[in-house]
């Protein structure tokens, strides 16, 4: 698929620097978009899926928005076509730097304003935000927010 077949679809938007014609790469591992990373489910031991209390919801076809940057600025919105894909929050993480877990029968999309999109091959996956560790007397864990 092309960036700009994926936004048609979505009716969501990127910057004017990137390039519309381009194919969109769909990933069987690891990947990080800015200050996101996407992690193969099965990778992390420290999440736990609360599957008692835990409420999945299907992917709508404007997409779910993951996280947003700094001042409400540029979401990461994951899209998917209808029925392919399901979300939730309902979990828990130890590190507490996870934002959500998917499930995708089809490839499912990424997309946001300065990156563009990346695709996510079918599977099970958890979102996680970036962290750093500071140095000196920076030494407290910080989020990253792009």
């Amino acid at each position: 698929m092309y960036l700009a077949e994926l936004l048609d679809r979505t009716g969501l938007d990127v910057l004017d620097h990137l390039e519309r014609q381009v194919a969109v790469p769909v990933i069987d591992g690891l990947q990080a978009q800015g200050d996101l990373i996407v992690i193969p489910f099965d990778m992390i031991k420290s999440v736990t899926l609360s599957d008692g209390w835990g409420i999945w919801r299907q992917v709508p076809p404007d997409g779910v928005e993951l996280v947003r940057g700094v001042a409400g600025n540029n979401p990461h919105t994951l899209v998917a076509d209808p029925g392919t894909c399901r979300v939730t929050a309902a979990m828990r993480d130890l590190t507490r730097l996870a934002i959500g877990v998917f499930e995708n029968i089809a490839p499912a999309y990424l997309i946001h304003p300065e990156h563009g999109a990346s695709g996510v091959a079918p599977g099970r996956w958890l979102v996680r935000r970036q962290q750093e560790r500071g140095a000196g007397a920076r030494s407290r864990a910080v989020l990253i927010a792009d």
